[in-house]
């Protein structure tokens, strides 16, 4: 069994990672539900002064141990911009470097410059967002970068020297069968990079994919996807990558310190339009709008959304259903301690079917997934929510 083993020792009991959405995309893949618009006159300058603000008016509870730059596509922003948003994180976290620092980007804005500038600013994870090295594929996706721009950058990234490079790819999309999606698999791999994420196709709504499925062109076939599933988590162990968690797969000593943590529900702080902050005892987001989330901060004000008080059974739910995702599972008891939660009665039998059904392992208190809970991890955190 390959182990994906990240360092415990840089994790404390409560981490703090700072996440920033940004929020620009040239163009809406038709998969895509996260808030993204295309960049209109100034808008990247407007964007950029208020982050700043936002981290000079919410600014870390503690120096934060990891950045991650989502969105939409960071990579969009030039060398410049991208200094400034670097030099606006590390003064915000009193100059301190963080273990890990992520930027997801997308062949098509990949740039020796841009690359230049993330080592720069002390950048130590790359993301790509290959999603497929098939034409026909990447087209059903509406992704706009193509195979060859997919390797050129890769080369440049591989070549500037990041200490963890990670791919993105999806599978089970219309049209994509499995000989397609295990060339993918196997490319992905020639590549050798230290990380491999790997997302069955969801349908969210108001996204192209989604209209086109309500309107039956295309449909979803669950036999399938859990047929790509197991032959993803076959090969890639074969080929020296562990599953840490049910889409994302590492070499030794490269799994994502920010997930990771966010899965074990630590803390995170969350800037830009669209982000989720979970912190000092409440989970919010920001409107997910450039300008609603401007006026705030132009208020002094911040605007806040959908925020719920964190409570230690909430906390410790939330835990186990994520903590079931990882290949580590969860201990129940240390949980129930870490949150100051008692563990349900009605969870532990839970647990015990699970084990007779063959879906989870669960020996002295601590359960982890087989791999045909893995397959069924959503219908259990649904039944997990159930007990609390």
């Amino acid at each position: 069994m390959v182990s994906a083993v990240f360092d415990n020792k840089v994790l404390s009991d409560t981490p703090l990672g700072l996440y920033c959405h940004v929020p620009f995309c040239v163009d809406t893949c038709d998969f895509c539900a996260f808030y993204q618009q295309k960049p209109r006159r100034n808008d990247i300058s407007r964007f950029l002064d208020g982050i700043e603000r936002e981290l000079a008016l919410s600014p870390p509870t503690r120096p934060a141990s990891t950045f991650f730059w989502g969105g939409g596509t960071p990579g969009i922003l030039k060398p410049d911009a991208l200094r400034r948003l670097g030099t606006a994180f590390l003064t915000a976290n009193k100059g301190v470097l963080p273990v890990e620092w992520s930027v997801e980007m997308s062949p098509a804005t990949v740039s020796l410059a841009r690359l230049d500038a993330l080592r720069e600013i002390g950048v130590t994870r790359i993301s790509l967002g290959v999603q497929s090295f098939d034409e026909e594929t990447l087209s059903a996706l509406g992704r706009r970068h193509t195979p060859r721009q997919i390797r050129q950058a890769w080369e440049w990234i591989r070549a500037a020297g990041f200490r963890d490079v990670s791919m993105d790819l999806i599978f089970a999309v219309p049209g994509q069968e499995e000989t397609r999606w295990s060339t993918d698999l196997a490319e992905a791999v020639r590549l050798g990079p230290d990380h491999i994420s790997t997302y069955c196709l969801t349908f969210e709504e108001d996204t192209a994919l989604y209209v086109k499925l309500s309107k039956g062109r295309v449909n979803v076939d669950s036999e399938r996807e859990a047929a790509m599933y197991r032959r993803t988590w076959a090969f890639l162990e074969a080929q020296g990558y562990g599953q840490y968690e049910i889409s994302n797969f590492a070499r030794s000593g490269h799994a994502c310190i920010h997930n990771v943590n966010t899965w074990r529900m630590a803390e995170w702080q969350g800037y830009g339009p669209a982000a989720a902050s979970q912190v000092g005892g409440r989970r919010f987001q920001n409107p997910a709008n450039l300008d609603a989330w401007l006026r705030g901060i132009d208020l002094g004000d911040l605007v806040h959304e959908q925020v719920v008080t964190l409570s230690p059974p909430l906390l410790l739910a939330d835990a186990i259903i994520f903590g079931l995702r990882m290949n580590e599972g969860v201990d129940l008891d240390t949980l129930g301690q870490r949150f100051g939660a008692a563990v349900p009665v009605a969870l532990r039998a839970l647990g015990e079917n699970l084990n007779k059904e063959g879906l989870i392992f669960a020996e002295n208190g601590r359960w982890k997934a087989s791999l045909e809970g893995r397959l069924r991890a959503d219908a259990i955190g649904a039944a997990v929510l159930e007990c609390f």
